[in-house]
């Protein structure tokens, strides 16, 4: 019985050398690094996305902007240069499915404070109402740290132009008004390049969840 195992030994070993290679090469195809989408106009609901853009299928990113946060300071994009962030659409005064989401930025804002690669930009959709005082205001009572996330307000026409024309977020709402707006629920993952790379459901904590995993997706294209 002894010289059976010892005629098999060698045998055994380069079986088990060759059965782990192989598990190894399965466990690298079935996790094999994957991109986030670049989402261009014409792969969006029409409904978000202006009329005049509709048709357009590459070379999608935000435009440049000039508004203003909480603290009264000018922000433009060159705040965000080389950063990732996460975008949204909201107003203060709104009492259906803003303080979710504003409740789900906070629990982003807490995963990310430490990581000086991504911040959180906020624009209100009324913001004849939403004055800087207001978002200070606003941006107390949630906690918001001013290093992460930028809550802001500015001129209407520009505002209601990001959300239609950069961030594919926001419906017309066909009023007399041309610029009024009804935000969505939409959260908005924003890579270096100003490229739109997700869409999530802002007032879904499992998309929120499938958010932060994203943005790791996201982050690791940096590292490669």
């Amino acid at each position: 019985m002894l010289s059976f195992f010892k005629d098999y030994k060698g045998f055994a070993i380069v079986f088990g050398v060759i059965s782990l290679i192989i598990l190894i090469i399965i466990y690298n195809t079935l996790n094999v690094y994957q991109p986030l989408p670049i989402y261009q106009p014409a792969m969006v609901s029409t409904e978000l996305v202006d009329s005049t853009i509709q048709h357009k299928k590459k070379y999608h990113k935000i435009a440049n902007f000039k508004l203003i946060n909480q603290n009264g300071e000018t922000i433009t994009q060159d705040h965000y240069k080389d950063k990732i962030y996460i975008a949204d659409f909201f107003f203060t005064t709104c009492l259906t499915i803003c303080p979710i989401m504003t409740d789900h930025m906070v629990l982003i804002q807490e995963e990310i404070k430490n990581d000086d690669e991504v911040m959180l930009l906020s624009h209100t959709v009324t913001p004849e109402i939403d004055t800087v005082a207001q978002l200070k205001r606003y941006a107390k009572s949630k906690g918001v740290i001013d290093a992460k996330w930028n809550l802001v307000t500015g001129d209407k026409k520009q505002i209601y132009q990001l959300a239609r024309k950069s961030y594919l977020a926001v419906l017309d709402d066909g009023s007399a008004d041309e610029f009024d707006m009804i935000h969505t629920e939409n959260f908005m993952l924003i890579d270096k390049k100003r490229k739109i790379r997700g869409f999530y459901d802002g007032t879904d904590r499992e998309e929120i969840e499938r958010l932060l995993e994203d943005l790791k997706i996201l982050k690791e294209e940096y590292t490669k």
